[in-house]
C-alpha cells in the first residue's frame, strides 16, 4: 500500500478549506484518510497553515510521499528540514540538540519573515485606505464647489425676480 501525504478539499464553492491528510494512493480525493496532520486556509493573506510538524516527518520517514502541493505546504513548515536533519542525525552527522538548535533557528528566521510581509501587507492596506480617503475627499469638494455657483446665481436670479416684482407692483400703484 503506497501512502500519500496530501490535501483534502473542504469549504464551499469559491472558498476552499483544505486539510493535509496521509492517504493510501488509490483513496478519493475527499475519501477515507489515514491520519489528518493539517489545515491549509489559502482564503486569508498570508495563507494559514496549521500542521503536526512531527506527524508529517513519521510518514516522511515511513516512506509517505507528498503531492508537489503537499510538498510545498510542508517545506513552507518545516516537516521537509527536519525530516533532513533526522537523516543527518541517524547517520551521526549530528546530534539530537543541533539538529534541534538547527530546525529552531530556522523557524525563528521563517516567523519573522511571515511577521515581515504581514507588516507589510497591513501598511499597505492602510496606505490605499488613507489615499481612497483622500480622493473621496477631493470629489466632495468638487461637487460641492460645483454645486455652491448654481446656488448663488438661483439667489440673485430670485432677488432679481422680487426686484422686478416690487418695481412692478410699485408702478402699478
Amino acid at each position: 500500500m503506497s501512502v500519500k501525504i496530501r490535501l483534502q478539499r473542504h469549504g464551499k464553492k469559491g472558498k476552499p478549506y483544505y486539510w493535509i491528510v496521509a492517504a493510501d494512493a488509490r483513496s478519493k480525493r475527499d475519501g477515507k484518510y489515514l491520519e489528518k496532520l493539517g489545515a491549509y486556509n489559502p482564503n486569508t493573506n498570508p495563507a494559514t497553515v496549521e500542521l503536526n510538524v512531527d506527524g508529517a516527518v513519521q510518514w516522511l520517514q515511513n516512506g509517505a510521499q507528498p503531492t508537489d502541493t503537499a510538498r510545498a505546504i510542508l517545506s513552507y513548515k518545516g516537516a521537509l528540514l527536519k525530516n533532513h536533519l533526522a537523516g543527518g542525525v541517524a547517520k551521526g552527522a549530528l546530534t539530537e540538540e543541533q539538529a534541534q538548535a538547527k530546525f529552531d533557528a530556522w523557524l525563528d528566521e521563517k516567523a519573522a519573515k511571515v511577521q515581515s510581509k504581514e507588516a507589510n501587507l497591513s501598511e499597505a492596506e492602510a496606505k490605499a485606505k488613507a489615499e481612497a480617503l483622500a480622493a473621496e475627499k477631493a470629489v466632495n469638494e468638487a461637487r460641492i464647489a460645483a454645486a455652491a455657483p448654481v446656488v448663488e446665481e438661483e439667489v440673485t436670479e430670485e432677488a432679481k425676480a422680487e426686484g422686478e416684482d416690487t418695481t412692478a407692483s410699485n408702478e402699478e400703484e
